[in-house]
């Protein structure tokens, strides 16, 4: 007879009686699936994995503690065949067929009725591929096709319209370092799905390449109404964007949260009854460091770390940042935003007690190709600055971490 290919169906499980035979590792892939999907599941086995067990121990499946047995499917509407028993197995499906019970098998797929597919979702869409040749199946292939598929979905590079109208709003999305493989997924998707993208100059500018020819990009930096009034005006572009129905992405470079200006976007939109979401990003402060070979905590060398500001130098009167008792802590201080003020602030931590030979090191552009460490001590980072010519974006870390690991390790 000539084969045909399988047909594919989603069941609904729900509280439906489903039987597990054998508590191994396939069993263990298998009932999380299962379970997420309600069914009502009956384990025979003797034996089960740590996991499974602790499944029972949950009342997620209901275990009974021997062998197969005759009748044991014939009141289900779904079985999963995996002990490593084939004679029991074979004679389970044989019961399965008797009962017009869909059922799989881990030994031997073609001698089941069911085949179990490579599945994965993404934002409410669940990918299940199967192959269509019914012998010579390459379950390695359709694993691949799946996590292509759905890394597509998550991070945007593969996009589906939308036929039902969206929800607009605004997302506060972190785009991380600098690197644009280090957005998140979340973030990611949430661009690709973007109307307006208003950018940082320090967010992940090459992403911004990949959009579609009709988002409408704004550089933030660009917003009129000069220096003091920008964020104010970056407020009055989110929200009348928003207003006009359209879905709004603020990207910024790091995290929104964290020196990024992040909660008073927020504010401003809440007040203005525009629904915003929060993506976190991952923080240059950890993260660039971390591009350079540099740990921002080691064990025996730093078991804190501190990250400030240094927008402001010490001696300001709008500074925040309590330097003495900073210079007094034997871990890492993580400076942002310090450059043009890391002279006045190795000062201040010298005279407050810090060693004039602490290391420091400067990571400019982390994580992008134009990455580049220079490496200097509290007493001679000024003059070092100057002679390498060290400009912004720049993260400084200051610490006995600098001397730790590789200089320079990518």
């Amino acid at each position: 007879m000539a084969e045909h290919p399988a047909y594919p169906v989603g069941l609904r499980l729900t509280g439906r009686r489903t039987v597990v035979l054998g508590g191994g590792q396939v069993a263990q892939r298998r009932l999380p699936a299962l379970i997420a999907a309600g069914a009502d599941i009956h384990l025979v086995s003797p034996e089960a994995t740590p996991s499974v067990e602790a499944m029972a121990d949950a009342g997620e499946i209901t275990w009974h503690r021997r062998p197969y047995a005759e009748g044991d499917l014939a009141t289900a509407w779904y079985a999963l065949i995996a002990t490593s028993d084939t004679e029991a197995n074979t004679r389970a499906s044989a019961e399965a067929e008797a009962h017009r019970v869909w059922c799989v098998r881990s030994d031997d797929a073609d001698a089941a009725t069911a085949w179990t597919p490579a599945t994965g979702t993404s934002e409410g869409v669940m990918v299940a591929v199967l192959t269509t040749e019914a012998r010579g199946r390459d379950p390695r292939r359709t694993a691949a096709i799946r996590d292509a598929v759905v890394e597509g979905l998550r991070d945007g590079t593969l996009v589906a319209p939308h036929h039902r109208t969206r929800v607009p709003g605004v997302a506060l999305v972190g785009g991380g370092p600098g690197d644009p493989d280090l957005i998140t997924v979340r973030g990611r998707r949430l661009l690709a799905e973007a109307d307006v993208v208003i950018a940082d100059r320090l967010g992940p500018r090459d992403l911004l390449a990949e959009l579609p020819p009709h988002v409408e990009v704004i550089d933030a930096a660009k917003i009129p109404y000069g220096r003091f009034m920008a964020q104010e005006a970056i407020n009055n572009a989110l929200v009348e964007h928003a207003k006009q129905g359209k879905s709004v992405v603020r990207l910024k470079g790091g995290d929104p949260y964290v020196f990024g200006r992040g909660m008073e976007e927020l504010h401003a939109l809440a007040e203005a009854g525009i629904p915003c979401t929060v993506v976190p990003g991952i923080s240059s402060s950890i993260s660039v460091p971390g591009a350079a070979g540099i740990p921002v905590t080691h064990r025996g060398v730093a078991h804190e770390f501190t990250v400030v500001s240094g927008h402001v130098a010490p001696d300001d009167e709008r500074s925040l940042v309590d330097w003495p008792a900073l210079a007094k802590l034997t871990g890492t201080l993580v400076v942002l935003m310090g450059v043009d003020k890391i002279g006045r602030i190795a000062e201040t931590l010298v005279a407050h007690g810090k060693s004039p030979d602490t290391p420091v090191a400067l990571v400019q552009e982390g994580t992008t190709a134009a990455q580049r460490r220079v490496d200097a001590t509290l007493a001679t980072v000024a003059e070092t600055v100057a002679a390498q010519e060290v400009r912004p974006p720049a993260v400084i870390v200051i610490g006995e971490v600098v001397a730790v690991g590789p200089r320079g390790t990518a």
